[in-house]
């Protein structure tokens, strides 16, 4: 994956990740000149990879050059072969059965025990794998095999729509990795089409080519001329930087977003557009935290310009965003205008118990509003700007706007570990599935959750409930009730639909939902 924000754990939704759980077609650049055979295509990511675990939550974004899925996704967003050459499912249960022949990087065969074994692992929720909890559905499943027959079989405790798309796009590690998966950050344990030779801390990583590869989507090998015998990430943060890589040749493929975008048409670069979710925000509810107050949250969303939030977000003129996830997620509607707060904001908060003199801050109960606002360049270069708007706004009803930006890294710690923010604003296509969406609107707060910000609506989690037993998109008016929930409550509020490019030098490649980049896809040209 290029310069896609890392997928931890939303940071997995706030940034980009892209989660790994897709639906939505695929895109494919294009480019005449002849080929290259085992050349070296070089690759932009914005951020570092501290981890190539494929269950933690930073390996998962780099985990399709290492590891294979039971499925794969083809450019119209249907199912097509991975490890597994057949599957069905129903609310309750999955089975697929594997190709022969298929080996781990190590050589050893891969087996239908092996398969559930890794489910198993990635599943358990004592292993605490923010990564795989992303991908997985959201209620608990024991994982069975057949040696003999080949077939992985899962049954789950509850009913949910989306299996085939959830457990069959886990990347299965080998059992080398899972015998000693600390040693999975730094080495890679799969069965996937090339293999992590080369790790500097910061950057840059190298992947090289396996031979012999014959099980990728539908049927890819890695025989395939053109396909690169090495993959080369160097850890480029500034879009501009990227932007300049690829013009003068110092990268083959980067993903630029916001405003270089313009500076990169013209030249001859292959490009692929990804549809995304800028200033995906959530609001901080956690006992203690002064936004659990549901009518403050509500009168602070009703204030903002979202006209103008958006032109921020996206350099120029933008459309304001109409849901939580990005065009061509599975149940994407236009719910945002007809259900966020549409108060007076200053009425409100004077309903709600807080009072200002004159020019001096808001106050309740002798405390004054203070917020602490957070958010990342390493997510888009616009964000600050968003932040600095919004708090602009916030400063001007009276509150005490902290207005912070992190790295990516003191960004994750403070949304997972210490909970210290009260906003947090980040850019992210969302999720493919809607049910994606639901740890982190509901259920625990870390660590035993994903729910960071506290995200507390009884609302959402009674229509959750009902579409989970819902099939497959007969539930999508469900779906969009339950969000609908969450943008009323001003729990989270997404700013702009936005898009980033993934442009390639001398390079074709098909992208997947968010700009992952599909590993055997990619062809060098001259």
């Amino acid at each position: 994956m290029p310069r896609r924000a890392l997928p931890v754990p939303l940071a997995v939704a706030v940034t980009a990740v892209a989660a790994l759980a897709g639906c939505a077609s695929a895109a494919r650049s294009s480019t005449t000149t002849p080929l290259v055979d085992h050349g070296t295509v070089r690759i932009a990511a914005a951020s570092e990879t501290p981890s190539f675990d494929p269950y933690s939550a930073f390996g998962a974004a780099q985990a399709g050059y290492a590891y294979d899925s039971l499925v794969n996704l083809a450019a119209d967003g249907t199912l097509v072969s991975g490890l597994a050459s057949s599957w069905r499912a129903t609310t309750t249960t999955a089975a697929f059965t594997l190709n022969p022949g298929i080996t781990c990087s190590d050589g050893t065969p891969l087996t239908a025990s092996a398969v559930a074994r890794a489910l198993t692992y990635a599943g358990d929720p004592a292993n605490q794998l923010a990564g795989a909890r992303t991908v997985l559905p959201g209620v608990p499943f024991t994982a069975t095999a057949d040696d003999a027959t080949g077939t992985v079989s899962a049954t789950t405790t509850a009913p949910y729509p989306f299996l085939t798309r959830t457990l069959g796009l886990l990347p299965v590690v080998c059992p080398a990795g899972l015998d000693r998966p600390r040693e999975l950050e730094r080495t890679t344990r799969g069965t996937g089409p090339y293999v992590l030779t080369r790790y500097t801390p910061g950057g840059p990583y190298e992947f090289t080519v396996r031979d012999g590869y014959t099980w990728g989507p539908a049927g890819a090998t890695t025989a395939e001329p053109g396909l690169p015998a090495r993959i080369v990430m160097s850890v480029v943060p500034q879009a501009a930087t990227a932007a300049n890589l690829l013009l003068t040749g110092g990268v083959e493929i980067a993903d630029v977003n916001g405003p270089d975008r313009a500076r990169l048409t013209g030249h001859g670069l292959a490009a692929t557009d990804v549809p995304t979710v800028v200033g995906l925000t959530f609001l901080n509810q956690r006992p203690g935290r002064v936004l659990a107050d549901p009518a403050l949250r509500r009168a602070l969303v009703a204030a903002l310009d979202r006209q103008g939030l958006a032109n921020v977000a996206v350099g120029g003129t933008g459309r304001p965003a109409t849901e939580f996830g990005a065009e061509g997620a599975v149940c994407h509607a236009d719910l945002a205008a007809a259900n966020l707060p549409a108060e007076d904001a200053a009425d409100a908060l004077r309903a709600a118990g807080w009072t200002r003199s004159g020019h001096g801050p808001l106050t309740k109960d002798g405390r004054p509003l203070r917020l602490r606002l957070i958010t990342s360049p390493d997510l888009g270069p616009t964000l600050p700007s968003v932040a600095e708007l919004m708090a602009r706004t916030w400063t001007a009803l009276g509150a005490d706007v902290q207005l912070v930006t992190e790295s990516l890294p003191a960004l994750v710690n403070a949304m997972y570990r210490t909970g210290e923010f009260d906003v947090v604003i980040g850019t992210s296509p969302g999720f493919a599935l809607p049910a994606g969406f639901i740890p982190f609107f509901s259920g625990p707060a870390p660590a035993e959750g994903l729910n960071f910000a506290g995200v507390a609506n009884p609302g959402y989690d009674a229509l959750v409930a009902q579409a989970l037993r819902e099939p497959d998109t007969a539930g999508c008016d469900t779906w969009n009730r339950a969000a609908a929930a969450i943008l009323r409550s001003a729990d989270a509020l997404p700013i702009a639909d936005g898009r980033s490019t993934v442009y390639g030098f001398r390079t074709t490649f098909a992208t997947t939902f968010g700009g992952r980049l599909v590993p055997t896809s990619i062809r060098l040209h001259r």
